[in-house]
This record gives C-alpha cells, sequence and structure tokens, in this order.
C-alpha cells in the first residue's frame, strides 16, 4: 500500500489533479485545494499553505504543494523550506501546463502575452473580468491591457466549447489570439516527487 499523500493545491488545478488521480488509480491521495482567488492576492498564498500543512503534517506520510510560485516572490519557498516540503516548479501554472522549454519560448517570442488556462477560460468573468474590476469601469481595460498584444490558450482539454470562449476573450480584450494544446502529461510528470506513479 503506497504512503498515503495530501497534495495541498491551487483551487485552478483540482479538476487537473483529479482526472490524473481517476486515470492513474492514485487512492492512496487526498486533495485539498486552496481558492484559485487567492492567485488576485499572492501575498496571502504562503499564510494558507502554512495552515494546510499544520492541519495535516500529522495525518500523511508525505505533502505535496501543487503551487507555482504563483506571485509569491519566493515567499512561498520559505514556508515550504521550513517543513522540507517540495512544490511544482516554475513561477507560474502556465510554466509547467506548457513545459519549462516551450513556455520560454512563448515568452520570448512576444512578452505582451496573456494567457489562460482551462480554468481560467471556465471562469474569466469572475476572476479576470470581475476580479479586476472591469465589470465596473471598462474604461480601466485599456490600462490593464495596454503592454498586451496576444492572448495565448494554453488548453488541457480540446473542446470546441472553450477554444470559443477563449477566442472571443481575446477579441473583447483586443488581442490576437492564439490556441496551444498541453494535454496533462507535462503536468503528471511534475507531480512525480510526489512519489506519484503515471500511467
Amino acid at each position: 500500500m503506497p504512503a498515503s499523500t495530501l497534495i495541498i493545491a491551487c483551487g485552478a488545478l483540482g479538476r487537473e489533479i483529479n482526472a490524473l488521480q481517476k486515470l492513474n488509480g492514485w487512492d492512496h491521495i487526498t486533495l485539498q485545494c486552496l481558492p484559485a482567488e487567492l492567485h488576485n492576492t499572492p501575498k496571502e498564498i504562503p499564510q494558507a499553505v502554512r495552515s494546510k500543512i499544520e492541519a495535516g503534517r500529522d495525518q500523511y506520510e508525505r505533502i505535496f504543494v501543487a503551487y507555482a510560485d504563483c506571485g509569491t516572490g519566493g515567499l512561498l519557498d520559505r514556508v515550504l523550506e521550513e517543513y522540507g516540503i517540495e512544490r511544482l516548479p516554475g513561477a507560474h501554472c502556465y510554466e509547467f501546463f506548457a513545459g519549462s522549454e516551450d513556455f520560454a519560448k512563448l515568452c520570448e517570442s512576444d512578452l505582451g502575452t496573456f494567457y489562460l488556462t482551462d480554468f481560467l477560460v471556465r471562469h474569466f468573468e469572475r476572476l479576470v473580468y470581475e476580479g479586476l474590476g472591469l465589470d465596473r469601469h471598462p474604461e480601466l481595460l485599456p490600462v490593464y491591457f495596454r503592454n498586451y498584444r496576444k492572448l495565448v490558450y494554453l488548453a488541457q482539454v480540446e473542446t470546441d466549447e472553450l477554444q470559443k470562449k477563449a477566442q472571443e476573450y481575446a477579441e473583447r480584450l483586443g488581442l490576437d489570439y492564439q490556441y496551444q494544446y498541453t494535454g496533462l502529461e507535462l503536468f503528471a510528470r511534475e507531480l512525480r516527487p510526489a512519489g506519484l506513479e503515471v500511467k
């Protein structure tokens, strides 16, 4: 029987981790997600993760944190170092979905790029549009997005519905649109430090 493992994850990754859990038979995994809205206040992420670690460290043999740095400026890593816990690599989820090499190429080709994942497409209105206050102050749109030229949708699943929505959001923001399918294979590999076997 594999050691029991707690994965503390960003809510934006919950659906993908659940899908991999079912596919790979990770029955020994307990997934606890923090609200995705924390990305709007990233300095709160380290303390929120710490609270989950403290609550779970005596109940599980292993804890893994399914966050990248996510705008914490290294503060999340300081918390994890205290407990000897690993996290997903990179600065943002875009990086481990696309793979570090491909993501670096995307960044180099156009620095003014706004990224969406499946989760962000599904929750664009709440997390992006309303989260930035554009529903109340649409005049801020050109201020927020003046340095962006392109929207890249990094898709974990291929659906016409999400692609159509992402393209509509690009048009609403006045950005060129690019679609790139990433799947979940690279993401699954990055979860291996949690002791997970990938089929």
